[in-house]
């Protein structure tokens, strides 16, 4: 038989109880919240690998009329020319020969001169460290009249964990379309760049196609986390309220 209550049991847990009410609302609402981006990701996912693989190549979209939900990771072809002495090096990790062992290196950010004009970025691909000077992969510099195909991406916003650029030794950390069009003052610039697909470069540098569509998607085990959290603070919470309701009572007056 369960022991009775001690009197004014219910008012010593009242403010625990709020507390826990409030956190528990926050867990669950941070597991649904989960389990919403990973719908957002999935779809994302999809977006990416159907245009990026199924849709023919595109001509360019309007600089007026860019706008990233629709247009971005669209496959694009594009003719012009190379401007390689105003290259722009960011810097960034590549998957390398050994499984699980990313390369360091940097990401080529070419200006090309468009055929029916104005000026767009172009991510020719990834340079290991030791390749960084242009001299040491001259091959790849192509000249002339060039056709590139591609995926389409907006500018890379930078974060408070990324450096700020350092102008002065040509080194960015992030994809600063507006930045570097500006530092470099490219004629009538696109506010998007294009990925460069693998298509080989002579001397086998820069190597492009470097963009992934294996994004993470872990939101179903962050948002069993959070629900896991959630069952044990209901599990603690319901032992130090019984305890708190039934033990500790005075003895009884003969």
């Amino acid at each position: 038989m369960a022991s009775p209550l001690r009197p004014g049991a219910w008012r010593s847990i009242l403010m625990p109880s709020l507390v826990s009410l409030i956190c528990l609302a926050i867990l669950l609402g941070l597991g649904v919240w989960q389990l919403g981006r990973k719908g957002e990701k999935e779809a994302l996912i999809t977006r990416i690998l159907a245009r990026s693989k199924v849709e023919p190549p595109a001509a360019l979209p309007l600089p007026q009329g860019w706008d990233p939900a629709r247009d971005e990771f669209r496959r694009v072809r594009i003719t012009g020319r190379f401007r390689h002495e105003a290259e722009t090096l960011v810097h960034g990790l590549a998957a390398g020969e050994v499984p699980g062992r990313a390369l360091q290196g940097y990401y080529l950010l070419t200006p090309f001169l468009l055929e029916d004009g104005g000026t767009i970025l172009i991510n020719r691909g990834f340079v290991p460290t030791e390749l960084k000077a242009p001299a040491n992969r001259a091959a790849g510099q192509v000249e002339g009249v060039t056709t590139v195909t591609g995926i389409l991406r907006g500018s890379e916003p930078r974060t408070m964990f990324v450096p700020a650029p350092d102008p002065a030794r040509n080194e960015w950390f992030n994809r600063d379309i507006a930045g570097i069009s500006a530092l470099r003052g490219l004629p009538d610039p696109r506010p998007y760049l294009v990925e460069a697909d693998a298509t080989p470069n002579p001397g086998g540098w820069p190597k492009g196609g470097q963009l992934r569509v294996d994004l993470p998607n872990n939101h179903l085990q962050y948002a069993f986390t959070w629900f896991g959290i959630a069952a044990c603070l209901v599990g603690v919470f319901g032992v130090f309220a019984w305890r708190r309701l039934h033990e500790d009572q005075p003895p009884a007056q003969l």
